[in-house]
């Protein structure tokens, strides 16, 4: 088990705050929206971990910073944002990839997303929350993969076609196609749509509202949720990773 001082300090893209055992997990980059890099992906790896593992934590609100969620955006024909890898180097960073995904599943308490504004990098991560709010300007792309000269995988090959039907995760996936909030809306990727002011205190709302129920139904609820996401992600994300791998050792 973790105790919250044992990481609200720990991460320079990461900043904690909890009230009441609701936990606010806010990225970031130097206090401005997050630019997703090495050194992010290995910190929410090990930040998943340690919220995961804190029983004082009863209800988590994950947001990001500034006027994007995650970013930026990788831009068609500048080069993919992972160089040419070994083997061995592959080994360790798509090591790290599954647990960055399997540690937000094992998360046992319910999750909101609050996105705050576009998620152009790990698009997939507000989706394995438990409620999903975006404010008016978030809008969600796969920009680093596909279009990066990536195989698409990290767990988007399985989220986003159980989410919105395997047609509309093709083209996504294909065409880095830049989904705006109301269309995500339509697609039944996101719970609400809301003014930016509006978002974080709509998060505590619901979250205050999640506490009156008994703590073991929470955990409970999350969990049962959560797995029909752990499993097709069991079955997946290894075998995708792999050939993500693949073609980043291989292709120059």
């Amino acid at each position: 088990m973790t105790k919250y001082e044992d990481y609200a300090e720990k991460f320079q893209m990461i900043r904690f705050r909890r009230e009441d055992g609701i936990l606010e997990m806010r990225l970031h980059t130097n206090g401005d929206s997050l630019r997703m890099n090495l050194a992010a992906h290995a910190e929410m790896e090990q930040a998943f971990l340690d919220i995961g593992r804190d029983p004082e934590n009863q209800v988590i609100i994950f947001t990001g910073t500034g006027a994007e969620f995650t970013g930026p955006a990788i831009v068609p024909g500048a080069g993919r944002p992972v160089p040419k890898l070994t083997p061995e180097q592959w080994m360790k960073l798509g090591s790290e990839a599954k647990r960055f995904t399997m540690n937000l599943l094992s998360i046992e308490v319910p999750m909101i997303a609050a996105v705050n504004g576009p998620a152009l990098r790990h698009s997939e991560m507000p989706f394995m929350c438990d409620i999903v709010l975006a404010a008016d300007e978030a809008a969600f792309q796969d920009s680093a993969h596909f279009r990066g000269g990536m195989v698409p995988s990290d767990g988007v090959h399985v989220i986003y076609p159980m989410l919105m039907g395997l047609s509309r995760a093709r083209y996504f996936l294909l065409t880095a196609q830049l989904l705006s909030a109301k269309q995500a809306l339509e697609y039944g990727l996101v719970n609400e749509v809301l003014p930016r002011e509006k978002l974080m205190p709509r998060a505590w709302e619901l979250a205050r509202q999640l506490l009156k129920t008994p703590e073991i139904v929470r955990r409970h609820t999350r969990v049962i949720l959560a797995e029909y996401l752990r499993r097709p992600m069991n079955d997946l994300l290894g075998h995708g990773l792999a050939l993500e791998g693949l073609g980043i050792c291989t292709t120059p």
